[in-house]
């Protein structure tokens, strides 16, 4: 990379915010006014539809964006990838969008042009393209997990109070009926206080607990290898890692937490309005490469991991509540109420509450919610209390795009920021947790793992474990040279 380039770049991208910022009020009023009557009944006006600039279409970048365009109220604008393979759907589909290899190139040349950005890249990269395009004054739709670290999360929870623009996280199920079925019975007291949450996933559905290869491989024709780490530490281009098993490797992706937490999460948030945890702890699957001889790969996600989670009382708990995670295939103890043939979640994911007086579950998304036994949901009257989301999780890219075009605090969103930051920051605690297990210590001639068998305890203000210092290096990570770091 030439740095000096980047670094100009960057200050370009800057300066041109600052002009876009004092003259947007200017340009947005100005830009496609065309009067209802004149284009007839049942057309929608141009100034009613928002424009899109979409980076990274391809894979679920590109189910995205299809989704907003089936809404019939936006446009496909411009479209962004680093990769010209997965991108090449998307730009059949979306033949009048413009297309870019490099986010900052589109945004310097082209933020006129644009109302909102999606963001569907790899981890990592999420908190930069997000927090510029707020900047901007843009609206912003950005794939799960919010961000790759906790430092991130917050500046984007922050960023989205400072510059009033319209944000969503794509964890679809947060626009389903379930959780919202599942707060009614909650308020109603079907179950009484609940106390314990269990989460469980079968991912990952790639490789974990694994050496970083060690085979430098041909970079293809279409990728920009320097464009897709973008932020990450440099590093010769592998096979197999783009464009999915990157999930697995800290430097790029979250794990199984980062995959699915999100849609396994976000019903106990949204039921018992959880925020900030307040300690975790954890233990990880084992990789052995021999004979009493574990494998140590401090780069690569666990195999399967169990984290706990405590979070402090809220308004609708009478106490703390544990949360426990699993993934990789673990599973917590079938409910006794639950009879021997029936399904436990939907067989490789679920959400079970536990409460004084009784349990609920639900499947992947929130969806399917019951109680417990199974015997309970034929006589359930419970009247509705919260608005239901037309069309569910798929009216989730509807609802963020009727919301962005009615403007800033006009409309409910199922996953504004202020919802899907503090969701954030909880699965990256538990990953906290999780790269604490492999840090090692030389003590009198052996390795130890300080970071095992222990709770982290975290202060919510100053964002920082207290009790063991070796984890706070994952709260905020460092970017590569010429990427600069988050500032709002």
């Amino acid at each position: 990379m030439n740095i000096k380039k980047e670094d100009d770049k960057e200050n370009k991208i800057i300066t041109n915010r600052r002009d876009f910022i004092k003259t947007s009020a200017i340009a947005a009023a100005a830009f496609m006014i065309v009067p209802r009557h004149v284009l007839g009944r049942g057309f929608v006006a141009p100034s009613d539809r928002l424009l899109i600039a979409s980076i990274g279409v391809g894979g679920k970048g590109q189910s995205d964006i299809a989704m907003f365009d089936k809404s019939g109220k936006a446009n496909i604008a411009f479209l962004c990838d680093v990769d010209d393979r997965r991108a090449s759907k998307s730009v059949t589909a979306f033949p009048k969008a413009k297309y870019y290899k490099d986010w900052r190139e589109m945004f310097d040349k082209e933020h006129k042009k644009f109302d909102a950005v999606s963001v569907a890249t790899p981890d990592h990269n999420h908190a930069i393209q997000t927090l510029a395009a707020m900047q901007l004054g843009k609206h912003v739709y950005v794939q799960k997990p919010l961000t790759h670290d906790i430092h991130e999360a917050r500046i984007l929870t922050q960023a989205a109070k400072k510059y009033k623009v319209v944000t969503q996280m794509g964890n679809q199920g947060a626009s389903n009926d379930g959780t919202r079925i599942m707060k009614e019975w909650h308020e109603a007291d079907l179950i009484g206080d609940v106390h314990t949450v269990y989460a469980w996933t079968d991912r990952p559905v790639w490789p974990q607990g694994i050496p970083w290869p060690t085979t430098k491989a041909e970079i293809p024709a279409a990728l920009d290898w320097d464009l897709w780490l973008g932020t990450a530490p440099q590093r010769d281009y592998v096979d197999k890692l783009v464009p999915f098993n990157w999930r697995g490797w800290w430097d790029y992706g979250t794990g199984a937490l980062g995959d699915m937490g999100c849609h396994l999460i976000e019903a106990p948030f949204s039921v018992l309005n959880l925020k900030y945890a307040k300690d975790v702890q954890c233990s990880v699957g084992s990789v052995y490469v021999d004979e009493f001889k574990r494998g140590y790969f401090p780069q690569s996600c666990p195999p399967s991991s169990h984290v706990t989670l405590t979070f402090p009382k809220t308004n609708k708990t009478n106490g703390d509540v544990t949360l426990h995670w699993m993934d990789g295939g673990i599973q917590p103890e079938r409910p006794l109420e639950l009879e021997p043939n029936e399904i436990f979640g939907d067989g490789g994911n679920g959400t079970l509450f536990v409460g004084t007086k009784g349990k609920m579950m639900c499947d992947t998304y929130g969806m399917n919610p019951r109680l417990l036994p199974l015997t309970k949901n034929q006589n359930i009257n419970v009247a509705q209390k919260y608005n239901r989301v037309i069309d569910g999780s798929n009216g989730h890219y509807k609802q963020w795009v009727e919301a962005a075009i009615a403007g800033h605090g006009k409309q409910e969103l199922s996953s504004p920021f202020e919802i899907a930051g503090p969701l954030t920051e909880a699965l990256l605690m538990a990953n906290l947790a999780i790269r604490g297990y492999d840090i090692q210590k030389e003590t009198l001639g052996k390795t130890k793992y300080p970071g095992r068998s222990v709770k982290l305890l975290w202060d919510n203000d100053a964002m920082k474990i207290t009790n063991f210092d070796d984890v706070n290096q994952f709260v905020k990570r460092e970017y590569r040279q010429g990427w600069n770091n988050l500032a709002l």
